[in-house]
């Protein structure tokens, strides 16, 4: 428990618009700053096998949900604080267990029936806000709005419809990210296309192919050497020149394989030869090297075609598929702030676009670079679960007000686990006004009060929509007030902190064992 609940006070501090950043020195005394859960618990080293369920914990929801990691530790840990309080009162563990398995349906269940607003008729506005909240309590908190632009622009770019289903899905991958630093924040700009960093391999090379044919390659197409260790007894000089001159023509027909195909772009992981370029710029092909494989892997999703390892096919000779070829409107070579990059435009299956973000220094771009994909995550699944609710500790507190009143109704031992369980809800209001620097327990008293309203009268039911502006240090509607959450985010993280909990609560005792010792003067 106590190991637990350590991890959460790491990240306590750093929830909300208002939470504070960290600093982490690893042992090369590389710096990462940063106020992101799961950045900040991976970097940590933690010993402790229970501790380590929460850092997983953290882990899992920013693989699923994007947003939500410090929260839900921070749930997590009060969840096992109080579970822990009800074992020293004598309380079975498999009943807390099972009052918290109870609490967390009725939890999801409540969300879904009175909190969650269904977003297809909101629009645009919607995923707005959504950006806008999560990048609230990040680095730029002043200029989220900027960047709230720049990520729903950029999901909206790479928005796909399933053919089969029908489901409309936003796949974040699709979104390029790249850092240059230099100018400031507000220079970041938003690219129509896959940026690639690098540019052409020879300067005769055309700067632009219109209705590119896309080359893929994982190859060398430098000057083939003789494999290490194979040596050449040569008797006669001639032939020695003539093993050169064989050295060269491979790599000529591997290039002219290409160009028959059709190719006019070619974009390989490993190198090019000077030698080979020429045969490039002669069919006035775009030839570019040294490409990162995930961006190659990208590229050739994006164009429809396939990746080659090899030229080599089922008969020992070597060939290539005008099929392997990914297609796209154009390929052009751009001079982006000092460097050269490629643009791939208009690709068969599916757009992408890239984000270029520019700042100081690289620490903050890579916080920035973190804040963005948060915000895509959460714009993705605002928009793909198509509902969301209001941010803010309204759903927490609207859950500690049902929850308490469900306790009361039970006449099960359950009822103190799962009114322990409303209780641990407004750790998050408590701790979004303590990082605000406002009075928490009267901010907390005021949320409940409205909560409370709402679910008992009937006429005062807009009051469901009441949540904490951590700023002004009032109470309002949220809903109203732009300030939304993807309903799913709310969700998983009750569901996975009452599971990594449970997780926690089952064990009674823990056995470690200690490497044999080596017996001494062998």
């Amino acid at each position: 428990m106590t190991a637990a609940s350590s991890v959460a006070n790491v990240v306590k501090t750093s929830l909300g618009p208002i939470g504070l950043d960290k600093m982490l020195v690893d042992d090369l005394g590389e710096v990462t700053i940063t106020n992101d859960g799961a950045t900040i618990l991976d970097q940590l080293e933690v010993e402790h096998p229970a501790a380590r369920v929460l850092v997983q914990l953290s882990e899992m929801q920013d693989k699923e949900v994007g947003d939500g990691t410090t929260s839900v530790v921070i749930v997590a840990a009060e969840l096992l604080k109080r579970a822990n309080e009800l074992v020293k009162n004598s309380i079975h563990p498999t009943t807390i267990m099972s009052g918290y398995r109870l609490a967390m349906k009725e939890s999801i269940k409540f969300i879904k029936d009175q909190l969650a607003v269904k977003t297809a008729t909101l629009g645009r506005e919607i995923g707005f806000n959504v950006a806008r909240t999560t990048l609230s309590s990040k680095i730029f908190g002043r200029e989220s709005e900027f960047f709230a632009n720049l990520a729903v622009d950029a999901i909206n770019m790479v928005k796909q419809v399933n053919p089969e289903s029908g489901k409309t899905v936003y796949p974040v991958k699709s979104v390029g990210i790249m850092k240059q630093h230099g100018r400031s924040f507000k220079d970041s700009a938003l690219y129509h296309g896959y940026v690639l960093y690098g540019g052409r391999a020879g300067q005769g090379m055309p700067r632009v192919v219109k209705n590119a044919k896309i080359a893929c390659l994982d190859i060398d197409l430098r000057k083939s050497k003789m494999a290490m260790g194979v040596q050449v007894v040569v008797t006669d000089p001639a032939q020695l020149e003539a093993i050169r001159q064989r050295e060269s023509d491979i790599t000529k027909e591997r290039i002219m394989l290409l160009i028959n195909a059709g190719a006019n772009v070619v974009l390989t992981t490993k190198g090019i030869d000077d030698m080979a370029i020429k045969y490039f710029v002669d069919n006035g092909a775009l030839a570019v090297r040294r490409v990162k494989k995930e961006d190659l892997r990208r590229v050739a999703k994006l164009t429809g075609g396939t990746m080659m390892i090899t030229f080599a096919d089922m008969e020992g000779n070597e060939s290539f598929d005008a099929s392997m070829l990914g297609t796209a409107e154009e390929v052009s070579e751009e001079r982006i702030a000092d460097d050269d990059h490629i643009v791939v435009k208009g690709g068969k299956t599916q757009s992408a676009c890239s984000v270029l973000l520019r700042g100081a220094n690289m620490h903050m771009l890579d916080e920035v670079e973190r804040s963005l994909h948060d915000a895509l995550c959460a714009v993705k699944r605002a928009l793909e679960s198509a509902s969301v609710v209001p941010g803010g500790g309204c759903v927490e507190s609207a859950l500690s007000i049902y929850l308490e009143n469900f306790a009361t109704s039970l006449g099960s031992r359950e009822q103190l686990a799962i009114a322990e369980f409303a209780q641990a809800m407004l750790v998050i209001p408590k701790q979004l006004s303590v990082n605000a620097a406002h009075d928490a327990t009267d901010m907390v008293a005021r949320l409940r009060a409205s909560h409370n309203a709402s679910q008992t009268d009937p006429s005062k039911a807009e009051l469901r929509y009441t949540g904490m502006d951590c700023i002004t240090g009032k109470v309002q509607n949220n809903l109203a007030a732009g300030i939304v959450e993807p309903a799913l985010s709310k969700v998983k993280m009750i569901q996975f902190a009452t599971e990594a909990c449970i997780t926690v609560l089952r064990i009674d005792d823990m056995i470690k064992l200690n490497p044999p010792e080596e017996e001494q003067g062998r």
